[in-house]
């Protein structure tokens, strides 16, 4: 298992005053950042319309591109959440809210779980608010057949990364919880309509059958590709969990998150969230500056990277043995 090394974290005691030299956003670069991941989401949306008079082939090709830029749109409506994105509470809440609308992703709810995710992330006892459901091994062990059966569909690749993507946009965040108030209720419900409205639009403007031969293979891209990436951020060969008397901030975020690189493109196009480690250390680092923070620091250099074809091979593990202080698949029980 790939360890990060412990004494240049614990000598490092002043790790706090190295990421905040990266905590602050520049208008600049958040503004160019809108630009050129909005304006080209538009501009092939455009283009996919006229293509349906040409080729279905053509719009399904620029679909890949047009899904790349919509996960782009994500990490900023992301950051903008974390309040990361601007230095104004008030301006990253004009810009992400529509950007949510954008990516089907209600604002307030999404964030309200995803600061959740962020606060108990790699912590055993405080596990189902905006993760991957991973029972331990102990646990799966005294589950009926039946559950253990929806346990097994559940951690399927084909239904994980290939139908509950689509599940998770268009149905459940659009679901209210039980902890939302009534501020919270009227926003979702705000950002319901908001969406219902944008897509009545479209279809007055496009047609029924133009609208979803455009958006659905857009949605469905994008929607894979994002829980694909967030599902390899935590659920990897040596990613480190604790229960929560042994739950450390540090220690989790820099070893319960992984590394994952990309090549430039892909990097480019996720907005640098595969240094996963340095956003859960501290999400206010806007995602232009993870990359320079990486490299200017030694702190985070011994954190072994996951690969393209290094992270297929996390599709095999399914429960945290706690014995042995690691995630395994069904076979290894």
């Amino acid at each position: 298992m790939a360890k990060l090394n412990s004494d240049i974290v614990d000598t490092n005691s002043n790790w706090i005053k190295v990421v905040m030299k990266y905590n602050f956003p520049s208008i600049f670069k958040s503004w160019w950042q809108v630009v050129n991941s909005v304006v080209p989401y538009f501009l092939l949306w455009v283009l996919m319309v006229y293509s349906l008079d040409i080729s279905y082939w053509i719009t399904l090709l620029l679909s890949v591109f047009a899904a790349g830029f919509l996960i782009r749109i994500f990490i900023i409506f992301h950051d903008c959440g974390h309040g990361s994105f601007f230095k104004s509470d008030r301006l990253n809440r004009l810009v992400g809210i529509p950007l949510g609308l954008l990516s089907f992703t209600p604002y307030h709810r999404w964030h309200h779980d995803h600061k959740e995710h962020h606060a108990t992330v790699g912590n055993l006892d405080k596990r189902g608010v905006g993760d991957v459901q991973t029972l331990t091994v102990e646990e799966y062990q005294k589950l009926s057949k039946w559950k253990k059966f929806g346990y097994r569909i559940y951690r399927n690749p084909i239904f994980l990364i290939g139908v509950a993507p689509l599940l998770l946009f268009l149905i459940q965040n659009r679901l209210p919880k039980a902890y939302m108030n009534r501020k919270e209720h009227i926003y979702l419900q705000l950002s319901n309509l908001a969406m219902v409205l944008i897509v009545f639009l479209m279809i007055w403007a496009i047609g029924w059958k133009a609208y979803l031969l455009i958006q659905i293979p857009i949605t469905y891209i994008s929607s894979v590709h994002g829980v694909w990436l967030f599902y390899v951020q935590h659920q990897y060969d040596s990613v480190k969990w604790e229960r929560a008397d042994k739950w450390d901030y540090k220690t989790i975020a820099l070893q319960g998150s992984s590394y994952f690189k990309l090549p430039f493109l892909l990097q480019w196009f996720t907005g640098n969230i595969g240094f996963h480690h340095i956003h859960h250390l501290s999400p206010r680092i806007p995602n232009y500056k993870l990359a320079k923070c990486h490299k200017e620091n030694p702190i985070f250099h011994n954190q072994k990277p996951i690969t393209f074809f290094s992270s297929l091979k996390s599709l095999r593990l399914k429960l945290w043995d706690e014995k042995n202080q690691r995630l395994v698949g069904f076979s290894e029980i």
